[in-house]
């Protein structure tokens, strides 16, 4: 993040939802990522159902702590095309899921998130894909148990270090873009509704060549 987008940062209010979206969400509202998991105060779960309503966004809430709630946000057909993989669907084979559709998946997926927050066991190596992450990169975190990556980002690089690099690189970009858009005072529905129809590659695509 550049100096001067640092330094209106800290101008802003960092409990304010619309500035926690660009942060958490970029990559996804700037249309380059599927989906992104956004953390966020109870409290603040209903102005982001407002927020994405008629973007295209979709939001599933996964868990809350009466406090804070841990929230999917996608764009459906971007997350079911990406899904659609083949190799993304012999993993979630693999990772116990007879039917791998993202309606299936959305509710297991959950019961098992769940079950981790609360009690601290059997990560829930799913997030990754439902993330949007590349499959190689799922995969060699799970072989590796974390650790021996190539670097790390918005995710652990297993394979593909440069192209990885260049797709983060892209993600911090929209990233200041988006916080700098807000600190003009273009609010993030004015932001979304710019970014909804870019056309540009999802993360999956870019990955897929």
């Amino acid at each position: 993040m550049s100096r001067e987008t640092w330094e209106i940062l800290q101008q802003m209010e960092p409990k304010d939802v619309e500035l926690q979206l660009a942060l958490q969400c970029a990559p996804l509202i700037a249309g380059l990522k599927p989906s992104n998991l956004f953390n966020i105060p109870c409290e603040g779960v209903c102005q982001v159902r407002e927020l994405i309503r008629d973007t295209g966004i979709s939001m599933y809430v996964l868990f809350s702590t009466g406090r804070k709630a841990a929230v999917l946000l996608y764009r459906r057909e971007s997350l079911e095309e990406y899904m659609e993989q083949e190799q993304v669907k012999r993993m979630l084979h693999k990772l116990g899921y007879q039917d791998t559709s993202l309606e299936a998946v959305l509710p297991v997926f959950r019961m098992r998130y769940r079950r981790y927050m609360q009690e601290r066991r059997d990560f829930p190596h799913e997030m990754g894909l439902l993330l949007g992450y590349p499959v190689e990169d799922v995969r060699g975190f799970i072989e590796h148990q974390g650790r021996d990556y190539l670097c790390t980002g918005y995710w652990k690089v297993y394979e593909n270090l440069e192209q990885k690099q260049q797709l983060f690189q892209r993600f911090e970009y929209a990233k200041e873009n988006l916080v700098l858009l807000l600190s003009y005072g273009v609010g993030m529905a004015d932001i979304m509704d710019i970014f909804g129809g870019t056309g540009q590659k999802t993360l999956y695509q870019e990955c897929a060549g």
